[in-house]
């Protein structure tokens, strides 16, 4: 994956989440762009937490919109205690060399009983500054 200093964070109450992407494979004359991305997300709150689920977004510069609105993360509906993190990554191929991605992952915070959203960073997907250096575990 990329460097840290390449990477995206926001911190909601006490949970941090740090995001990258990577350009993992491209084939100029198909026009599809494999992209690869990495997150983490660390519960820094006093309470333990349950990782629900997420709604991400991808828009490419095209227009053209690509959702992943689902329950757990690779089958997994992980918990966190203070202090633990979570690490994953996830593909997206796409049909452009330019996109965005933001969105947001469903939690349970443990302290109210309350599901709640917690921000995603938004981040770029572009092609122009050339391949990370790092791979995707």
């Amino acid at each position: 994956m990329s460097a840290a200093d390449d990477l995206v964070t926001v911190k909601t109450d006490g949970i941090v989440v740090s995001a990258g992407s990577v350009l993992v494979d491209r084939e100029e004359l198909e026009n599809n762009y494999i992209w690869g991305c990495y997150f983490c997300i660390e519960n820094n709150s006093e309470n333990k937490i349950r990782l629900l689920g997420k709604n991400w977004n991808i828009t490419d510069e095209r227009g053209n919109n690509y959702n992943d609105s689902s329950a757990g993360f690779k089958g997994e509906l992980p918990e966190l205690e203070p202090g633990e993190v979570f690490e994953f990554t996830s593909y997206a191929p796409l049909k452009s060399e330019n996109a965005v991605f933001y969105g947001s992952c469903k939690i349970d915070a443990g302290d109210c009983g309350k599901v709640r959203d917690i921000k995603m960073p938004t981040f770029n997907l572009s092609a122009k500054g050339g391949l990370n250096k790092r791979i995707l575990n």
